[in-house]
């Protein structure tokens, strides 16, 4: 008998669980751009660009969150080929069915502002965050560094597809997405009617110019070969920066203060892809003194949290320097954590993270619509009890 409800208990639990799962998400089919593939607007491979959309009802319809996937560059030929025949450098080898959930929820309480509109999830397969565009392909490796040509073809499509009559519209992405919002944003706003309500958003993608614990250049040294692989100068938006390097005018904090359109960014303090691979990466770190840290923040020693709050200041300082127009919106909470959008728990749910009694979900619905500007910046850790810190397993890549 004791067994018998032992298996009726946790029958009841998994059920429970997938309910709740359905609840929270939901799956959407892979549209390919075929005729993408004649202008040269193709992945790394050469197969043609993708999205999934799912479309908007109701006083949503003429509404559209254009939300570009995240997933890092490559920056050579060889890290370009390791990632030629996966999700990120191929359409062929991405799944048909994504789930969508977070800002892309079509449930009014758990996504207040945005759950009926038209919601596309732009899948990342050029690795330059869709700037690169090198006209010759080499025989060699059939490599195409065609990023800028893949992000106007998805654009063209959409609009055939009805965001020329959009009336409110939203560039959003995460991590090298996020950056993509950025690097597009005003781009995005030209191509959208001149009337409508055009705002960007960035999760997790103000990548900082920050030094490594040995004090090299690592990530400006890597951001200067992905703009050089690519051929992407020419597509990247005019900097302030003081730095004359190729990839200067990838970095946020040199190109924000020339952004005209309304930008929200929503990034953790203590950005954990930022502290794996800008401030502790591998290479920085032979003997991985870092590594359970890395892994997760809890681990950390008392001098490893010091450098990671020196880290925050520069991060912070980087941010105040080229986010202060009035029309930006900051949700910067103390968490470490990457990505706080596209998933339920962390977008909007009961537990979900806080600034001032305001979840992320609210603050960029009360931002876009205009309800009330919202600029928050978190104390430092670990005094913010509603984060939600991400622990790695023992196989990330730094």
């Amino acid at each position: 008998m004791v067994f018998a409800q032992s298996c009726t208990l946790i029958y009841c639990i998994i059920s429970a669980l997938i309910s709740l799962r359905s609840v929270e998400s939901y799956f959407v089919g892979i549209t390919y751009v075929e005729s993408a593939v004649a202008k040269g607007a193709v992945c790394l491979d050469g197969s043609p660009p993708a999205y999934h959309l799912s479309p908007g009802f109701g006083s949503g319809v003429n509404n559209w969150l254009v939300q570009i996937e995240g997933g890092g560059w490559c920056n050579n030929v060889t890290t370009c080929l390791a990632r030629k025949n996966t999700r990120l450098g191929s359409s062929k080898a991405m799944v048909k069915q994504l789930a969508f959930s977070g800002i892309f929820s079509n449930k009014q309480n758990a996504n207040p502002d945005f759950y009926n509109w038209n919601k596309v999830k732009v899948r990342y397969c050029d690795g330059s965050s869709f700037t690169g565009d090198v006209e010759r392909v080499d025989p060699a490796t059939n490599l195409h560094y065609r990023g800028a040509r893949v992000f106007q073809a998805v654009m063209d499509d959409l609009l055939a597809k009805g965001m020329n009559k959009a009336q409110n519209a939203l560039l959003s992405g995460c991590s090298a997405g996020g950056l993509t919002s950025i690097l597009h944003c005003d781009k995005f706003r030209a191509l959208v009617p001149a009337g409508a309500r055009i705002r960007c958003l960035s999760d997790a993608g103000f990548f900082i110019n920050a030094k490594d614990i040995t004090g090299a250049e690592h990530i400006k040294a890597f951001y200067d070969d992905v703009v050089t692989t690519h051929g992407s100068s020419k597509n990247l938006p005019s900097c302030s920066s003081p730095l004359s390097s190729p990839g200067k005018c990838f970095f946020p904090q040199y190109v924000v203060p020339q952004v005209s359109t309304p930008l929200f960014i929503l990034n953790a303090a203590y950005d954990s892809w930022q502290v794996k691979n800008i401030l502790a990466p591998g290479v920085a770190d032979p003997h991985g003194s870092w590594h359970d840290c890395k892994l997760d923040i809890k681990q950390c020693s008392s001098v490893q949290l010091t450098t990671m709050q020196d880290f925050r200041t520069e991060f912070l300082s980087a941010l105040a320097a080229s986010a202060g127009s009035s029309t930006t919106g900051l949700f910067i909470n103390s968490c470490y954590a990457h990505c706080q959008s596209e998933t339920q728990e962390t977008w909007l749910r009961s537990d979900s993270p806080v600034l001032g009694d305001t979840t992320i979900a609210k603050a960029i619905g009360d931002w876009y619509f205009d309800r009330r500007p919202f600029k928050k910046i978190d104390c430092p850790y670990p005094c913010d009890k509603t984060c939600h810190n991400r622990i790695f397993e023992d196989h990330y890549e730094a």
